[in-house]
């Protein structure tokens, strides 16, 4: 892994409601405490032309999008993430966490959607200039306990988007997907048991972090 003062990129991944969010911002936090310097953004989105796409993307009505232009529109609000959020942290030598990356185009729209995955690469090398993460973890959450908390008792209807409501056959997918890459790339992905309380959650994604970047 990337040790100081070099940039160091870490991306979280996992199924919908698998509390990516609020381990981003606990991970951040805690690096901030270490002394380090640390970004935080999320996917699709971080900057104004990526969060206008993640509207577009999101949106619950836009349910004709074709799986070919949800992928380019993913791919595009990344390639502007990558050129102006993250390349410019990493040449500072910053930490840039992100909540979501490339590998969700490889899940979503390449293993549920059933798209080509050379494809996808191709598309995804073009829009970040082959910029992968150092480190990635995935949240592992059965997907009915991720659903239950996008859409239980005390959830909002209108913090739900057009991604969380896709049939729970599409989710499984997105599911296998992420353990098949995690497979094929076992140095970069770490695997956390999201299924623990909160803080057991970000302790041991602190060890993980903590590890890689020589943190005490």
């Amino acid at each position: 892994m990337v040790s100081t003062p070099q940039g160091c990129f870490i991306t979280f991944e996992g199924v919908e409601g698998s509390g990516k969010t609020t381990q981003v911002e606990l991970l951040a936090d805690r690096l901030r405490h270490a002394g380090r310097t640390v970004v935080t953004t999320r996917e699709p989105g971080g900057t104004p032309i990526s969060d206008r796409i993640r509207a577009v993307v999101l949106d619950r009505q836009n349910v004709e999008i074709h799986p070919h232009t949800e992928a380019l529109l993913m791919c595009a609000a990344r390639a502007q993430l990558v050129h102006e959020v993250i390349q410019p942290a990493l040449d500072a030598g910053q930490v840039i966490i992100c909540d979501r990356y490339s590998d969700s185009t490889f899940a979503y729209q390449g293993y549920a959607r059933g798209q080509d995955l050379a494809t996808l690469r191709t598309l995804n090398a073009f829009a970040t200039g082959g910029l992968a993460p150092h480190l990635t973890i995935l949240l592992d959450l059965p997907v009915e306990d991720g659903l239950q908390r996008r859409f239980g008792a005390g959830a909002s209807a209108a913090s739900t988007n057009r991604m969380d409501r896709l049939d729970l056959e599409f989710h499984r997918r997105v599911a296998a997907g992420y353990h098949g890459l995690a497979q094929a790339e076992p140095d970069r992905w770490r695997l956390v048991d999201a299924q623990e309380a909160v803080d057991d959650v970000a302790a041991a994604i602190w060890e993980i972090t903590a590890a890689a970047l020589n943190c005490s």
